[in-house]
């Protein structure tokens, strides 16, 4: 999601490294001992201005949530959710999210949200596409064995794509739904995209995935 530039965030993200993460990558490894617990990891790649991942971490204590974009105007957005309304179970982190590995140990993350993320169309993109196998491979990286990875875009044409994508890298592809907000899923938090499309009666594709569990034989 590109929003427009916002004046002062970078400052007002300075402000508060008790919940936009400073320096991240020392964390590799030691999450648990940042949130102070042992709840499971779950990440949003991409998280927008916040409104998933903040809805998220409120509906769901028993879980410890990290938000990651590397637009400046957009964590601060996402940030002000936060200073508004603390929430002990959510942490932003303002990088790049195709270096994860760079900030996640091996098998350190229990779940992978991907919420509306940028199509990329034309094909000499693809490699650009979140749901390429490049990415795939370190979702697999980071996540614990048979992780999984879950899905929702208004696009029909990335839809496709990821399913393909999904089944050539050899994830199980356990649920989907063509038309979310027609189906009587439960449970659903609504990203800013989401709320705008589905306003205008375009079907929100989601796919919940699994990767295999290679530790099996």
């Amino acid at each position: 999601m590109r929003v427009r530039k916002r004046s002062g965030a970078e400052e007002l993200i300075a402000s508060y490294p008790q919940y936009v993460v400073d320096e991240p990558q020392k964390w590799k490894g030691r999450w648990t001992e940042r949130f102070g617990n042992d709840q499971p990891i779950h990440i949003e790649i991409g998280m927008g201005k916040g409104q998933f991942i903040f809805g998220m971490a409120k509906a769901h204590p028993e879980i410890n949530y990290i938000g990651i974009d590397m637009q400046t105007s957009v964590v601060s957005f996402a940030l002000d959710k936060l200073i508004a309304e603390e929430v002990p179970n959510l942490q932003l982190l303002h990088v790049d999210g195709s270096e994860l590995t760079n900030y996640f140990a091996d098998s350190e993350v229990d779940q992978i949200y991907l919420n509306f993320s940028d199509p990329w169309p034309k094909s000499k993109h693809e490699k650009r596409r979140l749901t390429y196998k490049t990415f795939l491979a370190v979702d697999e990286q980071i996540l614990r064995p048979a992780g999984e990875l879950h899905f929702k875009t208004d696009n029909q044409g990335l839809f496709e794509y990821s399913l393909a994508s999904f089944s050539q890298y050899g994830l199980i592809i356990q649920k989907v739904w063509l038309d979310l907000h027609a189906s009587s899923y439960e449970g659903n938090i609504m990203t800013e995209y989401e709320r705008k499309f589905s306003s205008k009666g375009q079907p929100i594709y989601r796919v919940e995935a699994k990767f295999p569990d290679k530790t099996k034989k």
